[in-house]
């Protein structure tokens, strides 16, 4: 059987957390000797589509257009899936806000469990996933027909969208479900790379003791690195740094090349969200922080010198 991946995408361009989610499909595949398809679902999203026919490993693109998903509202995203769905054993969402809002909707109308935040495959039905924050994984087997599940984006490489040459199918779009309504967004700007797809990110924690001064230390750092920048969850409860900032359990997983965590303990909630990260390096003064447990560089110092004395090294 073949399996299919949802894709994320902007209307112009697929979103990165898409081809980590191909790259997981590819090593099912591999277990049900299928193919590997790709759905589009938007509006006038023709872009995106043709985007998605480089992405290597994708043998045919889905393409499902409406007026009814200019907003990918979950309701009308869930029906055009379930249109499809009786074609694949696997279903693959990315573990983001977008995929967690859609994935639990088809698995409900499909009458299966949906296995979620997948970081490894063993075979066709059992899959490993973290549990408990990140400190125990959990190996899990479904026996249902069809499997829908999300990936947790940061365990599996990304997929080098360039040389695929896939085909495209035009589906006929399903009706908007009627019973909800795009009143309006506001949308963060944002000139800083992506949170769950920055190189480098750089966190402060609740010990700034200001927003004023979270921008005052951390600021002039990520500049300097080219950086996205992250918050603990208790500088967001503070006020510190916006909502969209929160790295951990609660608020985005992250695994950058380089991640630097100022004044931040390491609260069992924000280590599950930035532990995977190629080189972590955390500065607190504090000697017994949690967080010096998982750096491969810790700096015992006084974060409002330490982080100053960094960016005029660089």
């Amino acid at each position: 059987m073949n399996v299919l991946v949802i894709a994320e995408h902007d209307h112009h361009a697929i979103k990165p957390a898409t081809l980590n989610c191909v790259m997981a499909a590819a090593q099912i595949s591999m277990f049900t000797d299928g193919q590997v398809h790709l759905m589009v679902i938007g509006h006038h999203a023709h872009q995106a589509v043709e985007a998605a026919t480089h992405i290597p490993g994708i043998a045919k693109v889905i393409h499902a257009d409406g007026e009814q998903f200019a907003h990918a509202l979950a309701e009308n995203v869930a029906a055009q899936v379930l249109a499809v769905a009786g074609n694949y054993s696997h279903i693959l969402f990315a573990a983001t806000a977008g995929g967690k809002n859609v994935a639990p909707r088809v698995a409900a109308q499909l009458d299966v469990a949906q296995i979620s935040d997948i970081t490894r495959i063993d075979s066709i039905d059992t899959f490993e996933r973290p549990i408990y924050a990140g400190n125990a994984l959990a190996c899990v087997q479904s026996l249902d027909a069809i499997k829908v599940i999300t990936v947790r984006t940061t365990a599996f490489d990304a997929a080098r969208a360039s040389s695929g040459s896939a085909t495209v199918e035009v589906i006929s779009a399903v009706p908007a479900h009627g019973k909800t309504t795009f009143i309006g967004s506001e949308i963060a700007k944002n000139d800083r790379p992506e949170l769950t797809a920055a190189k480098v990110v750089v966190s402060g924690g609740r010990a700034l003791g200001s927003s004023e001064k979270f921008t005052e230390v951390m600021t002039p750092l990520a500049d300097k690195l080219g950086a996205a920048m992250g918050a603990s969850r208790a500088a967001v409860d503070a006020g510190y740094a916006p909502n969209d900032w929160q790295v951990g359990q609660t608020g985005k997983i992250v695994a950058p090349q380089l991640y630097i965590a100022a004044g931040i303990s390491g609260a069992i909630q924000h280590l599950a969200g930035m532990k995977d990260s190629k080189v972590i390096v955390a500065i607190n003064k504090d000697p017994e922080a949690p967080i010096f447990s998982v750096a491969d560089y810790g700096l015992e110092a006084d974060l409002f010198v330490a982080v100053p004395e960094m960016v005029a090294s660089l």
